[in-house]
């Protein structure tokens, strides 16, 4: 083969078996950095492979249904869904409070999230944590910046309304919801759950997903 023969044979193109190992390639690419995600989602739903006797302390929303039906968004207008997702490697979980006015039962959750966050220490910043609120009374405004700082506010977009999961209506009834670093709205709790069965749950997750 003379070198204008090479020349024209990469001008045409890779071939059929140059495209089929670039294929098996990315596949083995993304396996090997979506796979665990995927893997553990399974896991958790299906309850496969978890620990004999192991129960939620939350209630499981099912099926999940995407934070984005949420229609939320940062102060900066970004859509709060966008930052999940499998091609997100960098996606957290998250716990978000969510409420209509928030008074005594809803500070009970935002302080309650705090602590769970705090209490799991290396991993913490595997949890990010948010609000969504009707309303802070004055009060809690001024003392937002002390001891809520790490706390997000969040805001629904214009002309939306959030698509609440079923069982949760935060105008009534103040409520924790975690959403997995897919991006699904997976579990919620209220103010009758403590501090430890939360943690609890967020310890069997991290622990079993190694994702986020």
């Amino acid at each position: 083969m003379t070198m204008a023969d090479r020349i024209s044979d990469q001008k045409e193109g890779p071939t059929p078996a140059q495209i089929q190992r670039g294929r098996r390639t990315a596949i083995l690419l993304f396996a090997i950095g979506f796979g665990p995600m995927v893997f553990a989602t399974i896991m958790f739903y299906t309850g496969w492979l978890n620990p004999v006797g192991h129960t939620n302390n939350g209630v499981l929303i099912d099926p999940v249904v995407p934070v984005s039906e949420l229609q939320l968004q940062t102060r900066s207008g970004q859509p709060l869904g966008a930052r999940f997702g499998p091609d997100k490697p960098e996606a957290q979980w998250m716990m978000l409070v969510v409420s209509g006015e928030c008074g005594g039962d809803c500070e009970q959750l935002l302080y309650l999230a705090r602590q769970v966050n705090i209490a799991l220490g290396k991993n913490a910043n595997r949890v990010s944590r948010a609000a969504a609120l009707g309303s802070v009374p004055a009060d809690l405004a001024q003392r937002w910046n002390s001891e809520y700082s790490l706390m997000e506010r969040l805001q629904p977009a214009p002309g939306t309304a959030p698509a609440w999961p079923a069982g949760v209506n935060p105008e009534k009834t103040p409520r924790i919801l975690l959403v997995d670093p897919f991006g699904n709205l997976m579990m919620h709790y209220g103010t009758g759950n403590t501090g430890k069965e939360v943690l609890k749950d967020l310890k069997h997750l991290l622990k079993i997903s190694q994702i986020g």
